[in-house]
């Protein structure tokens, strides 16, 4: 088994699977010193990242130096089910998750590559999924395979399945970024009313409104928004006149 895929989950796996097979491409392919999930014949690359994007920037840079393309595809469960299964695999219990995501959990994701998501060689597609987390109970209480678990708990999750693949959002310019600022606050607006309009999408989890000020930070930084003043203390933001395009934005929905 190759080292870079020991690890891999069986959603990462399907994706990865199902890029590859559509368009006859390669898999784990070696190059420049990284290996690629997906390269294409004359050498654009696919990488599926289901979390840490930030972690491919190196990667990202260097396909671009090299003057080919990089699609990064990342998924982001709108839906989940857990299973629990006892040590022999039989499941003994399931259950929806209450925890959802949405296009804009995505900018959680992009902290770290925002000096590269307007490159004209680069591009992110947004997989709205629905995968099933399976999970094994144990006999004691124990510590998350990546360690990061507060208290210790009597089970380990051990793989991620795809279900369905929902939508697919595409990302390669600036406008379809800002299709993510509703069109009802424009043209000036605040962290604070862009997360009150989203808990007013019907369509969306009540968590989409927490990335508000994430999703200002991004844009600030990719320069499709800028600071404009203060509105009762907070900060004003408008899209930068290089960008505007009004009947392009606030279509997402």
């Amino acid at each position: 088994m190759d080292i870079n895929t020991y690890n891999e989950s069986s959603l990462h796996k399907t994706l990865k699977t199902l890029y590859a097979s559509e368009n006859g491409f390669q898999t784990e392919v070696k190059k420049d010193g990284y290996i690629y999930d997906i390269l294409d014949a004359d050498g654009n690359a696919i990488e599926i990242q289901t979390k840490n994007l930030s972690k491919l920037l190196p990667k990202i840079k260097k396909t671009i130096k090299r003057g080919k393309k990089i699609t990064v595809v990342h998924p982001l469960a709108v839906q989940k089910t857990i299973t629990l299964t006892d040590t022999e695999g039989k499941i003994i219990a399931k259950r929806k998750s209450p925890k959802k995501e949405s296009i804009y959990s995505l900018f959680r994701e992009l902290t770290g590559l925002h000096p590269v998501l307007l490159d004209e060689h680069f591009s992110l597609e947004v997989l709205l999924v629905t995968i099933t987390e399976k999970r094994m109970r144990t006999d004691t209480d124990v510590q998350s395979k990546n360690g990061r678990r507060r208290f210790k708990k009597n089970w380990l999750k051990t793989d991620n399945e795809l279900q369905e693949i929902i939508k697919t959002v595409s990302f390669s310019n600036a406008s379809d970024y800002l299709k993510l600022i509703p069109k009802s606050i424009l043209p000036n607006f605040t962290a604070k009313s862009l997360a009150e309009e989203l808990r007013r999408q019907k369509d969306l989890p009540s968590s989409a409104s927490t990335y508000a000020h994430l999703v200002i930070w991004v844009l600030v930084r990719m320069k499709l928004i800028e600071h404009t003043g203060l509105q009762e203390k907070s900060r004003l933001y408008k899209i930068n006149d290089n960008f505007i395009q009004p009947e392009a934005y606030g279509k997402f929905y």
